[in-house]
């Protein structure tokens, strides 16, 4: 990071996400509704910006880290400022993480105003480019996230039946996430009805399975905030017209997307192959907006880490690398909603499926990718 300052001829960066916190000092804490900033100057050590009663916290996590502090009723920009100040001359130019959720733009004006001499630059990029290739420490802890979200979904599977609420499904699934060592994930599981699949983000209720509908599971697990995410969608009696076609497209579309992760592509390749194959079973070509993005280390409210997403979109510009790991999601709408994903590792040669379709109970439509769907 201090290498890319160097480069930018920045005096000093001042970044808010939790994740970019976490992924240069370490800090692993969900204390971040309360302001806090990392400011990081070219030289000597990192100052941390936050609210005095985290500070056991801070003591025991970064002790190597300089503790800039403020009581609660006082104002952060101003800690944050004279911080800034120290590691800043006159005229010097600051990098600002300003298109983070966690830097309100009314402390950053704050900041600025009580540092008029101070030149700003919005580096809100730069992090997260910095963090897009895993490291094999990285990759280690994705992989262990991996086998925590195949737990997780075998439970929920193992459970949802006709007549099973969304809610039971969801305790055992955070459940057995919880007992095989995950830690809290940036999102919960989100589970609904295929009623009310369009519901993005919208996670279970008091809906009970009925014959005919489907289940969509969305989940992930966490380790050290790293995330593996993966859906599926079941089918737990004679499923509804256009459910078969539908998972057929989808588990066709995240073979081929799959197939084409290799480094040196861009990634509007990947969304061309794997639309063509959605298109090639429905014969529609699918409007969704991406077939996948970027994740990693991400705190609640996303397990997407923070800053801009790199997603997997038409006409992507952006070339894959190894050692990037992406979440790749195949979602049909047409004929019938259904979705499947798993976390994609792209490797020197190709790319590695980290999460898999665990096996369900006799009469789900959850094949294994490839497989052909079944009758049931």
């Amino acid at each position: 990071m201090r290498a890319a300052m160097r480069r930018r001829g920045l005096s000093a960066l001042a970044l808010a996400s939790p994740e970019n916190v976490h992924y240069l000092l370490g800090l692993d804490h969900l204390g971040h509704f309360a302001f806090t900033l990392l400011v990081l100057p070219r030289s000597g050590p990192p100052v941390l910006v936050a609210r005095r009663m985290e500070r056991r916290t801070l003591r025991d996590q970064v002790p190597h880290v300089r503790h800039a502090l403020y009581g609660d009723g006082r104002d952060p920009a101003r800690v944050a400022a004279q911080e800034l100040a120290r590691a800043c001359t006159g005229g010097a130019t600051v990098g600002v993480e300003e298109q983070s959720m966690a830097f309100p733009p009314a402390v950053l004006a704050r900041i600025r105003g009580l540092l008029p001499e101070l030149r700003w630059t919005d580096c809100s990029a730069l992090p997260a480019r910095l963090r897009r290739i895993k490291s094999p420490a990285e990759t280690a802890l994705v992989r262990r996230a991996a086998e925590i979200s195949g737990i997780a979904m075998r439970a929920a599977l193992a459970t949802a039946d006709v007549g099973v609420s969304e809610r039971v499904v969801a305790a055992q699934a955070q459940r057995a996430m919880t007992e095989a060592g995950g830690q809290q994930p940036g999102f919960v599981p989100l589970i609904r009805s295929t009623s009310r699949l369009g519901q993005e983000h919208v996670t279970w209720g008091d809906h009970t399975i009925a014959p005919g509908e489907g289940l969509f599971v969305e989940l992930s697990g966490c380790v050290h905030r790293y995330h593996a995410p993966m859906s599926r969608t079941v089918h737990c009696s004679a499923p509804p017209a256009g459910a078969r076609e539908a998972a057929a497209a989808a588990f066709a579309g995240l073979a081929a997307a799959r197939g084409a992760l290799v480094p040196g592509v861009r990634t509007g390749e990947v969304y061309a192959a794997w639309a063509g194959a959605v298109a090639g079973v429905t014969g529609r070509r699918p409007r969704r907006h991406h077939c996948g993005y970027l994740t990693g280390a991400g705190f609640p409210p996303s397990w997407v880490g923070g800053g801009p997403v790199l997603g997997i979109r038409a006409g992507g510009g952006t070339r894959v690398r190894a050692g990037m790991v992406f979440h790749l999601m195949s979602w049909v709408e047409l004929p019938a909603g259904y979705v499947v994903s798993d976390t994609a590792l792209v490797g020197e040669s190709g790319c590695e499926l980290l999460t898999g379709t665990p096996d369900g109970p006799p009469g789900l439509l959850a094949p294994r990718p490839g497989d052909a769907v079944p009758d049931h």
